[in-house]
């Protein structure tokens, strides 16, 4: 199955990600940053994941963007949904279901909230602070879950 991976990664965690799940699932996945891709065939893929991080409890706004703009052709494909972020249990569901338009959620073969990381060398001076006293944090550290990325790749292999 050819898919495709349309990701945005601000300090590289959901980079990361994207780059275990393509990993995981073999030779005929393709990554898309928005950072730096402009034009996405969807039509060209059978699959298609999407993931993003949040910051100051939103998605970045080229994911919701690309939803949004893509959702007719997105609800044709297989499509897997994965999010990157420091909460858990409800506080974290609800970061994902507000991330993604919910009927793309109802359609999805797969979601994930795979954890998140405080990248202190991709932070800025503004960003370094503001971690430091709402999360009361003062170094980098991951919580990615492997666990998590597993659970995700055999949801879409099913």
């Amino acid at each position: 199955m050819k898919t495709a991976i349309v990701y945005a990664s601000k300090h590289g965690c959901t980079e990361k990600c994207a780059k275990k799940i393509q990993n995981a699932l073999g030779d005929e996945v393709k990554l898309f940053n928005l950072k730096s891709t402009k034009k996405i065939e969807s039509v060209k893929f059978d699959g298609i994941i999407i993931g993003g991080s949040i910051h100051a409890g939103h998605i970045q706004k080229k994911i919701r963007n690309f939803c949004q703009k893509n959702i007719d052709v997105l609800k044709t494909k297989k499509v897997g949904l994965f999010l990157c972020c420091m909460e858990v249990g409800d506080v974290a569901q609800k970061q994902f279901n507000n991330a993604f338009p919910k009927e793309l959620i109802q359609h999805t073969s797969a979601t994930g909230i795979l954890g998140g990381e405080f990248n202190f060398e991709n932070m800025n001076f503004f960003e370094k602070a503001i971690i430091k006293k709402v999360a009361k944090i003062n170094k980098s550290v991951s919580k990615i879950s492997e666990e998590k990325i597993e659970t995700f790749v055999s949801q879409l292999m099913d």
